[in-house]
C-alpha cells in the first residue's frame, strides 16, 4: 500500500460561513500623544449620548433592537453586561436601563468570527463513553478567522461509527460570547458559557492581551491524570501581532473553561501538544521550539516548561523546511501515534505520522517516507495555497477519523486504519 492510499476522504466540508456573528467587546482610546489634559473616548461618548433628546435615545434603541434580536439571543444582557465593564470611567451615573443599553452597545462589535476562514480542527471523544460502543461522540475544535485576520475558536459536535458514517451535528446560526471573569494576579481568565445553548454557539475569541491577534490552532486532548481524573485540555497559540506563545485551555466543566499562559524556557513558541497522560509522573508534550525539528518536552508542573530536546528532524523532500506536530500523540498497543506536518518545496504543507516508543517517547521507532495527505491539483489555491494541515484526529477500534485543513480555509475529513497506517511506516 502507499502512504497516499492510507485514507480514504470523505464527501463532508466545513466552509467559513460570513452570516455567523458574535458580540464581542469593542473599545477605544486617543494616541497617547493627544490623550493627556483630556476626557476619555468612553467619557466623550457617553457625553454625547446623554445629550440627546431622550425621545431620540428611545428611537435609537428601537433601531437597535430591531436590528440585534433577529440575530443574537438575550442581546439586552450582553450589552447590559458590557456596559457593566465600562460604567467605571465613563464619569457620570447612567440610572436609565434604556441608556446602559445603549452605552453597552457603543462599546461593543458585531463580529464575523469565521467569515475568511474555518480550518485547522483538532477533535477529541466527549467524556464519559464506553469505547466500545459502535459509535463515538465528538467534539471538534475549529480556528475561524474574521475582519483583521483575527483568530477564534469555534466548536462542533458530531458521531463517528469507526467507517465512512459521519455525522456533524446542525449548527446555530449565532455565537453567543463568553462571562469573561479575568485574575490577573494569577494569570488566568475563566470563560463561562452559560448563555450557549449548544457548542457550536460557543466562541473563544481573544481576551487577553497575549490573544490581541488571535487564539491559534486549538489541540485538543482528552487528558487521565493518575488519580483518575478526567479532563478535555487544549494547547494553543497565542498571538499579540508580533509575538506569539503557547497557552493552555483547560475544561472545569461542560459550559467554563479556563485559560492560562504557559511559562518556562520553551513556553514562548508554536505548536505545542500534551500528551493523553502522565508518563513516569511527568507531563509531557510535543513542540517545535527551533522552527525545524519535533522537540520532547517534560515537565513536573502543567504550567511551566523549562526544558526539552530534540526527537525528530527533516529527512525527506516534503519536510526538508520544518517539521512539527499535528495534534497530540495518540496511544496504540505499538506505542505513540504522532500525526506530523512537514514544509517542503513552494512553503507546501503535508500531513505524515510517526510511532514513539510507549515508555520513552524520545525514541522514533518508525516513520512515513511519503506523505498521508497533501495538496491535490484542486485544492492548491486559498486563503493560504499549498497547506493541508490537523491540529488532531481521533481514534475509534484501530480506525482514525483525521479531519484536516485545506488552504488554510476550510476544513474537510479522512477516514482510515491503524495497521493500514502503520504498514507504510519505515
Amino acid at each position: 500500500m502507499r502512504a497516499a492510499d492510507v485514507f480514504t476522504t470523505l464527501p463532508i466540508e466545513l466552509k467559513p460561513d460570513p452570516a455567523r456573528t458574535v458580540i464581542r467587546p469593542f473599545d477605544f482610546a486617543y494616541p497617547a500623544a493627544f490623550a493627556d489634559g483630556r476626557p476619555t473616548r468612553r467619557q466623550e461618548v457617553t457625553r454625547r449620548l446623554m445629550a440627546l433628546d431622550p425621545a431620540m435615545r428611545e428611537r435609537m434603541l428601537g433601531l437597535l433592537h430591531d436590528a440585534m434580536h433577529q440575530r443574537h439571543r438575550n442581546v439586552d444582557e450582553v450589552f447590559l453586561r458590557r456596559f457593566d465593564e465600562v460604567k467605571g470611567d465613563i464619569g457620570v451615573d447612567v440610572p436609565a436601563a434604556c441608556d446602559r443599553l445603549l452605552l453597552g452597545a457603543y462599546f461593543s462589535q458585531e463580529y464575523a468570527f469565521e467569515s475568511a476562514a474555518l480550518f485547522n480542527p483538532s477533535i477529541v471523544s466527549i467524556v464519559d463513553q464506553d469505547p466500545n460502543d459502535d459509535s463515538i461522540a465528538f467534539l471538534l475544535s475549529l480556528r475561524g478567522v474574521g475582519e483583521g485576520h483575527i483568530s477564534s475558536v469555534t466548536f462542533r459536535s458530531g458521531t463517528w461509527d469507526g467507517a465512512d458514517g459521519l455525522t456533524i451535528d446542525p449548527v446555530s446560526p449565532q455565537g453567543v460570547p463568553p462571562r469573561i471573569e479575568q485574575d490577573d494576579d494569577a494569570g488566568w481568565v475563566r470563560l463561562r458559557n452559560d448563555d450557549s445553548q449548544d457548542i457550536s454557539e460557543t466562541v473563544i475569541f481573544p481576551t487577553l492581551p497575549s490573544q490581541r491577534q488571535g487564539v491559534e490552532d486549538l489541540r485538543l486532548v482528552h487528558f487521565t491524570d493518575d488519580d483518575g481524573t478526567e479532563s478535555v485540555i487544549g494547547t494553543y497559540t497565542a498571538f499579540d501581532g508580533r509575538d506569539a506563545r503557547a497557552e493552555l485551555m483547560r475544561g472545569i466543566d461542560v459550559r467554563t473553561y479556563e485559560m492560562r499562559p504557559l511559562t518556562g524556557e520553551m513556553a514562548a513558541y508554536k505548536g505545542m501538544a500534551l500528551f493523553p497522560r502522565r508518563i513516569d509522573g511527568k507531563f509531557v508534550m510535543l513542540g517545535r521550539q527551533d522552527n525545524e525539528n519535533i522537540w520532547l518536552l517534560r515537565s513536573d508542573d502543567l504550567h511551566r516548561w523549562d526544558t526539552g530536546e530534540i526527537i525528530m528532524g527533516p529527512k525527506y523532500p516534503w519536510e526538508f523546511v520544518q517539521m512539527g506536530n499535528c495534534g497530540s500523540p495518540i496511544e496504540i498497543d505499538e506505542g505513540w501515534l504522532v500525526f506530523t506536518h512537514g514544509v517542503g518545496l513552494v512553503r507546501g504543507y503535508c500531513v505524515g505520522a510517526c510511532l514513539l516508543d510507549k515508555d520513552d517517547p524520545s525514541k522514533v521507532l518508525a516513520r512515513t517516507p511519503s506523505p498521508l495527505l497533501f495538496p491535490s491539483g484542486e485544492q492548491r489555491g486559498g486563503y493560504v495555497p499549498n497547506v493541508t494541515y490537523s491540529c488532531g484526529a481521533l481514534l475509534h477500534k484501530r480506525r482514525i477519523l483525521l479531519p484536516y485543513a485545506i488552504a488554510d480555509e476550510y476544513s474537510a475529513f479522512a477516514v482510515g486504519s491503524v495497521d493500514d497506517l502503520l504498514s507504510v511506516m519505515e
